[in-house]
């Protein structure tokens, strides 16, 4: 059986610490909408998040039945951050070997399982998605893959001097890479079309 879970957000998307664990952050306010010091968000990020918490729900909906269709178990999060939509689907229990089938070598299964609820929520919608969907914890795991994969690469080129080229990754996996690279203070850019679009991680240049 499928279990849907939404996360509580704040309007800026960003989980919000009073209601997950009930506590009141120093300095915040717990007023009605204009009185001093009370946030209110504006009609536009009002609808941002509720098109984004719409299309979370029909992204849900569609990934409920694909799992009922194989006979899988499993639990799916929604969260709202940073202006994307972000689905986890995860094995009742520990058990997410169980949902392997739905990631694939490589994650290959998971990219085109991604691409297939986007155009779920296209269809539904008339509106693009940039949702982000993770099966089994694969994402989280490989994050730390891609970590170390941009630090070894860092330490490449401050070691020699050259510009080195990655393998081609995902959108969102290249993300991850560029955001590694800058805050260790270098530069990376992608290069190449389609599958073939990787980074490629250099010094700057005096």
């Amino acid at each position: 059986m499928t279990d849907i879970r939404q996360t509580p957000q704040d309007p800026d998307g960003e989980p919000h610490p009073d209601r997950l664990e009930g506590a009141t952050s120093p300095g915040s306010s717990t007023g009605a909408p204009g009185r001093p010091g009370a946030e209110q968000e504006s009609p536009a990020q009002a609808e941002d998040g509720n098109a984004l918490e719409e299309e979370g729900e029909i992204a849900a909906d569609y990934l409920e039945e694909l799992l009922d269709t194989a006979d899988l178990d499993g639990d799916i999060d929604i969260e709202v951050r940073e202006g994307r939509t972000y689905l986890s689907v995860v094995a009742d229990g520990d058990d997410d070997e169980s949902l392997a089938v739905l990631v694939g070598q490589d994650g290959e299964v998971l990219e085109a399982l991604q691409e297939l609820v986007r155009l779920s929520v296209l269809a539904a919608t008339d509106r693009r998605s940039r949702l982000v969907l993770d099966i089994g914890g694969y994402r989280s795991r490989r994050s730390v893959v891609l970590q170390d994969m941009a630090l070894a690469a860092v330490r490449e080129a401050r070691e020699t001097g050259e510009r080195v080229h990655l393998d081609p990754l995902s959108a969102y996996e290249r993300k991850i890479v560029h955001d590694v690279v800058a805050e260790q203070g270098l530069v990376s850019e992608s290069e190449g079309e389609g599958a073939a679009r990787h980074i490629v991680v250099s010094v700057p240049q005096a």
